[in-house]
């Protein structure tokens, strides 16, 4: 009987402790007369009688655990006139706290806190402010999908120390740094969370629960916060910055070494309580790191990354639609204009980059919920220098002065739902294009964010000397939380549909539709802690006239083991597909059909020395075609300032099939072995956690060796090529590049950074086979060098004005 009872009681706390879970957890605000001090030592007299959270409740490895006594998280808030302040004990054994020396806005190998903000209680958008046990700050700003957008960066202030009871941080958050409402009384959404990187454990105050989709949705509240006052919220970052350029051109009236040097300045102005302008006059973006560059021998553009932070920070809005590619933007433009380049001229100069004038962004959201953003750009004309047959030169334009637009109005609805319209307008000019492209969106989640509906409808117009108006539109919906979720997707584009001006877009004319099906399983077993599958079946058509494209699936497994470890299995299967885009000049090609399977590993991270990759495989059945990819990720953490990486990535292909040139209107294909080798080394010395050294180094080599040339016939297969021979059509292409940058932030939103580059580029025929040929030939080129010096002040307004009286 007493056994039973015992029982009984046992399920009667259980049963509670998943109620408690559940329920959204509150923080009284409590207003303080004196600041503390914030040194990281918990010992101010305003920090005593705070309400406390803990009791935090892991989202991994574990979710829904309470963490325990002895590794509890004490958390404490505060706010006056001027900011918030947040008081962290983090309880552990002090030999066990990860602290990797990482530069500002990544996490590296260390245990962090975190406090998430929603001024405005939306539960959509949020602002994070975090700070590892190293004391290395990462902000990141929220939207209402769930992304995090970790280019948003802050001026805020942060301490940590580690001492016997395990590791403690203090912060100020600047309400400079914050958008809120003027209202007398407020409630802010809040949320905290800890990680322990030796265990990949993370918490949260108020529980997220992994199968409910969104995360600031999950917040608790912070009540009762009295009398604060958005304050002005206007700073300047002018800069100055220094190059040196050398390029070994070696032609008469040409200098090898060219010096230049740059000023201008970023302005962020709130202009209320709700919206924010940013802008950038006379931007410098040269230290930016390189872009990955590949032989591409497929018939799309490749999408680079943008390292860009202006592009990069705050542009949620602007991103709805996937309509913007900030690459368009100065960096990869869409439209060249060669037609002032003749047969017998010899290009000496080419500029593939046009310079940024300026650029402006106003962003924010209404306490009605309509977010509204505006974005504008400017870039210069580009030109080429060209050398006629007679030795003179002369300056032709390829692109002209370019304006770039953006508008958004976003609304947000009940349930984290939302409607969207957006245009982005492209004008040039002269005589070239200008393009326009609109979007209606929507985003409809039930009461319980657990099933969905979204798409919207898109046109774009080119006008010019033959204008276009094409229509896209895309329908999804499905079950997106809990551990069982499935979804159907439709997109249409019609043959004119075409926003590539100011978006990263491929191709147009398909129907596409995909059926989605996916089962996780959260709740850790006796070998795995977390557990994935997907499934997806894909089938295409074109659009005008309408005919079968492809069809093909695709499934895989993901687990994490009990030692950190995961691994994920892949496979895939596409049938003979009707190819309208190899050919290069809308004929057809029956693809044949394929098949692979991948294997990734991935190790335990927190480990002083880790190291994985995946193997993949991919055969083409008619060919025989036979694709490998072998792939290793080595990384060696030597203490917590110096750290190493290595990858190395070997693809070889063997007799695979694909476009090679053209003969008048007649598509050549070829069989071809191919090797792609890519190496790439980086090496971080972090000196403090406000001054560092990184360098990367990464060496590209590809080839192309064709074997058998064939003849794309009108059906659409190939039979064997029996024209002239055709010579020059092997590739082989080499990159290398250097990236080295010293950064060292000397006051708060202020740093000093110096910076080496070295890039070096070949595309010829077929050379040779061995890799270390490739490596030497691509060493001996011609090294483009450049060295750069830029520094970047920060002043806030308030400070310039405090300064002032005392004066």
């Amino acid at each position: 009987m007493k056994r039973c009872i015992l029982l009984f009681f046992i399920f009667i706390c259980a049963f509670s402790q998943a109620q408690d879970i559940s329920k959204q957890r509150q923080l009284e605000a409590k207003r303080t007369q004196q600041s503390p001090k914030i040194d990281g030592i918990l010992d101010d007299e305003c920090w005593n009688n705070v309400p406390i959270a803990t009791d935090f409740i892991q989202i991994r490895p574990n979710p829904g655990k309470i963490e325990t006594h002895d590794r509890r998280t004490e958390m404490k808030v505060l706010y006056d006139d001027v900011a918030i302040y947040v008081y962290a004990r983090m309880y552990d054994h002090p030999d066990s706290v990860s602290h990797e020396l990482v530069s500002r806005d990544n996490i590296g190998n260390a245990d962090f806190i975190s406090i998430i903000v929603d001024p405005f209680y939306d539960k959509m958008n949020g602002n994070g402010f975090f700070v590892t046990a190293a004391g290395v700050q990462f902000d990141a700003k929220y939207s209402q999908v769930g992304d995090e957008d970790a280019n948003w960066n802050a001026v805020w202030e942060s301490a940590v120390k580690i001492d016997d009871k395990g590791w403690t941080c203090e912060m100020k958050i600047p309400y400079s740094a914050l958008r809120f409402s003027s209202k007398d009384v407020q409630n802010w959404g809040l949320n905290f969370s800890r990680r322990m990187q030796r265990k990949n454990l993370q918490t949260f105050w108020n529980f997220v629960d992994p199968k409910v989709n969104g995360f600031i949705n999950q917040e608790g509240l912070w009540m009762g916060i009295k009398d604060v006052k958005p304050p002005l919220r206007l700073s300047f970052s002018p800069y100055i910055s220094a190059y040196v350029n050398h390029y070994p051109v070696n032609l008469p009236g040409v200098k090898n070494t060219t010096a230049r040097f740059n000023g201008g300045m970023d302005v962020k102005y709130g202009i209320n309580n709700s919206f924010t302008l940013d802008m950038t006059l006379v931007p410098d973006f040269g230290q930016v790191q390189s872009d990955n560059r590949i032989l591409n021998l497929t018939p799309f553009e490749v999408k680079f990354n943008e390292n860009r932070q202006f592009f990069t920070e705050g542009t949620e809005l602007f991103n709805k639609g996937d309509l913007f590619y900030s690459k368009r933007i100065g960096s990869i433009p869409s439209y060249y204009n060669y037609s002032g380049v003749g047969s017998s001229d010899k290009i000496v100069k080419d500029q593939t980059e046009a310079k940024v004038l300026n650029a402006t962004k106003i962003s924010g959201r209404t306490a009605k919920g309509l977010g509204i953003g505006i974005f504008n750009a400017i870039t210069n004309s580009m030109e080429t220098e060209v050398e006629d047959a007679q030795g003179n030169l002369r300056m032709v334009e390829t692109q002209p002065l370019t304006n770039y637009n953006i508008l958004v109005f976003d609304q947000s609805l009940k349930n984290n739902s939302s409607a969207t319209f957006i245009n982005t307008n492209v004008l040039r000019q002269g005589s070239a294009y200008d393009a326009n492209v609109s979007a209606l969106l929507f985003n409809l989640n039930n009461k319980g964010n657990k099933y969905f509906v979204n798409g919207g409808g898109k046109m774009s117009y080119l006008r010019g000397e033959e204008s276009s108006t094409g229509y896209s539109y895309t329908l999804r919906f499905g079950k997106q939380s809990g551990n069982f979720t499935w979804s159907y997707n439709q997109v249409y584009a019609d043959d004119k549909f075409d926003p590539s001006d100011m978006g990263f877009f491929t191709n147009n004319n398909f129907l596409d539709q995909r059926i989605g099906i996916g089962y996780n399983i959260y709740k850790p077993s006796k070998w795995y802690n977390q557990f994935e599958s997907w499934l997806n079946l894909n089938y295409s058509r074109r659009a005008i006239p309408s005919a079968y494209q492809k069809i093909g699936t695709n499934a895989g497994y993901w687990v994490q083991f009990k030692n950190q470890w995961s691994a994920e299995l892949d496979l895939s299967w596409d049938r003979e597909s009707n190819d309208f885009y190899e050919a290069r000049n809308g004929q057809l090609y029956r693809a044949p059909e394929n098949y692979g399977i991948s294997l990734y590993i991935n190790p335990n991270r927190a480990k002083a020395y880790n190291f994985g990759g995946n193997v993949r495989y991919f055969e083409q059945h008619l060919f025989g075609g036979k694709q490998y990819n072998f792939y290793l990720f080595q990384n060696l953490r030597l203490n917590d300032k110096i750290a190493f990486g290595l990858d190395l990535n070997f693809n070889p292909n063997y007799d695979y099939v694909n476009w090679v040139t053209a003969q008048g209107d007649q598509a050549i294909f070829s069989k071809y072995d191919r090797r792609t080798v890519e190496n790439s080394f980086d090496a971080k010395y972090t000196f403090t956690n406000l001054m560092g050294l990184t360098v990367v180094l990464r060496h590209y080599w590809s080839d192309r060796r064709n074997k058998e040339f064939y003849l794309l016939q009108p059906d659409g297969h190939l039979t064997d090529y029996q024209g002239p021979t055709l010579t020059g059509m092997d590739r082989n292409y080499n990159v290398f590049n250097i990236d080295l940058i010293y950064t060292w932030q000397f006051a708060p939103g202020s740093t000093l950074s110096v910076s080496y580059k070295d890039a070096a580029e070949t595309y010829d025929t077929f050379y040779t086979q061995r890799y270390n040929k490739n490596l030497s030939g691509i060493l001996n080129a011609p090294q483009n060098n450049s060295l750069s010096v830029k520094v970047l002040y920060y002043v806030d307004y308030l400070d310039l004005k405090k300064k002032r009286k005392k004066g």
